[in-house]
């Protein structure tokens, strides 16, 4: 009998995080659900467990390399393994380039780019040192490529992710590890609260095609397919799921 996947996922307390760990677990998988809030994380965790998965919850702040050091290795005491790594947790602050806040533009390059930065290393020297041939998941978005007003931080975070993910792939794949990235568009969660709060949905929507907003359960299919060994021949990719907000014009 063929041992059970082990997932962790930051960002796992909500939006595509959360969906994601659903997913997982509904497939079969064993879920470490990460996140900073542990009351949502927890939740999480129950929901799961009533529907007769397994997981677990490790509060984690993904900009400290410590904790997420420490996040593999409770994995991996639980576990036994750690298979597949979604670097997915995220924040966002919508501000003007030029009346940006210098703390907050730090909190969101700690979250989003070096919280990345820190699953990859720290999943990738645990797989490397159990042997296990894993795959490790970046939550990039199309504004790693795209331009789009007030998001300054949150587009130097997002192409960093699309670069580390290539430059890992690379080292990576003499030890069998797959690195790849997903990179969702218009996504109903959390993070787009403040163009909702500023009546800029409307124009978001128009810019996907079908003009609608994607929702988290479409990402999180995405990032399971890639998970699995059938998706062996994607590595170092940024692989859009964003219903064609990069694309249409």
């Amino acid at each position: 009998m063929t041992e059970k996947r082990v997932a962790v996922i930051t960002g796992g307390a909500s939006g595509i995080g959360k969906e994601t760990a659903f997913k997982f677990a509904s497939k079969g998988d064993r879920v470490v659900v990460a996140d900073f809030n542990e009351q949502l994380g927890e939740e999480t965790v129950a929901q799961i467990i009533a529907d007769g998965g397994e997981a677990i919850f490790v509060q984690t702040d993904v900009s400290n390399y410590e904790d997420v050091e420490s996040l593999v290795q409770k994995s991996v005491d639980t576990y036994g393994r750690i298979d597949v790594m979604f670097n997915n947790a995220g924040i966002g602050r919508l501000t003007p380039v030029l009346d940006q806040d210098m703390k907050d533009y730090h909190a969101v390059i700690n979250v989003n780019q070096h919280g990345v930065a820190h699953g990859i290393i720290a999943a990738g020297k645990k797989m490397r040192e159990l042997g296990i041939k894993g795959v490790i998941i970046n939550t990039a978005s199309v504004f790693g490529f795209l331009a789009s007003p007030a998001t300054f931080a949150y587009h130097a975070s997002k192409g960093a992710v699309i670069m580390m993910t290539k430059s890992a792939a690379l080292e990576l794949s003499v030890y069998g590890i797959r690195v790849v990235a997903v990179a969702p568009g218009a996504v109903d969660t959390p993070i787009i609260q403040g163009y909702k709060d500023k009546g800029m949905i409307d124009d978001m929507k128009s810019k996907v095609m079908g003009n609608k907003l994607t929702q988290p359960e479409q990402v999180a299919d995405t990032v399971y397919l890639l998970s699995l060994p059938e998706a062996s021949a994607i590595n170092g990719s940024v692989v859009m799921a964003d219903e064609g907000f990069a694309s249409f014009k």
